[in-house]
């Protein structure tokens, strides 16, 4: 059966999400990206990324099909890869959608990946209102082992990229997946010690 066409917009249940980039700082050894195409029936390794006009298209005709509870950036790799291109949708999606929540699920890394730049802010500018914060380690070391970061300093870089967030005004939290190698209690407590909400992600596991 011919693969389907990578796809930009995708749902899973009344959560409309944009898969704008596969690029990613993190290489995690348990990302399902690694041994699947998808989820949800949807294809997302894409053979080439999508342009502004490309997801405006998608969004198009997938938001008026349904009264979706909110927009999430989201898919196989970071978007914070492709800032410009994520800020330029928000704020189209605010224009012609303006009540629709927007989040953005990341792995925190969105300043070293835009030197110079504060990456909350604009965020809160373009009108993401809610940010979930991958942390599947709770020092360097851990996070090191399980994400496997391409650059240094990656877990401390998360932190101030929460604490940055919540001082923009987005509404925060911090997430990790359920799994033997994520210390789930000294992950919370570190999401505690942020103020942050914690929420526990259950592991996709691989099937051969």
């Amino acid at each position: 059966m011919a693969l389907q066409k990578p796809a930009v917009a995708y749902w899973l249940d009344n959560s409309l999400y944009l898969n704008i980039t596969n690029q990613c700082s993190n290489n995690c050894w348990f990302c399902f990206r690694n041994y699947k195409q998808g989820v949800g029936g949807f294809n997302l390794k894409h053979t080439q990324e999508p342009n502004f006009a490309e997801v405006v298209a998608e969004l198009e005709k997938t938001l008026p099909n349904r009264r979706w509870s909110e927009v999430v950036f989201c898919g196989f790799g970071e978007p914070t890869a492709r800032l410009d291109l994520l800020l330029d949708v928000a704020k189209w999606i605010k224009a012609h959608y303006p009540t629709i929540p927007i989040r953005l699920d990341t792995n925190g890394h969105g300043n070293v990946l835009n030197k110079g730049r504060n990456v909350a802010q604009e965020l809160h500018a373009a009108g993401v209102s809610r940010v979930s914060v991958s942390l599947n380690g709770h020092n360097e070391e851990t996070y090191r082992d399980n994400c496997r970061p391409n650059f240094n300093g990656a877990y401390t870089a998360i932190l101030d990229f929460v604490l940055a967030a919540k001082a923009a005004g987005l509404e925060v939290e911090v997430s990790a997946v359920r799994m033997p190698e994520v210390d789930i209690q000294k992950v919370k407590a570190v999401a505690d010690g942020l103020g942050v909400p914690f929420r526990i992600r259950d592991y996709i596991p691989c099937f051969w």
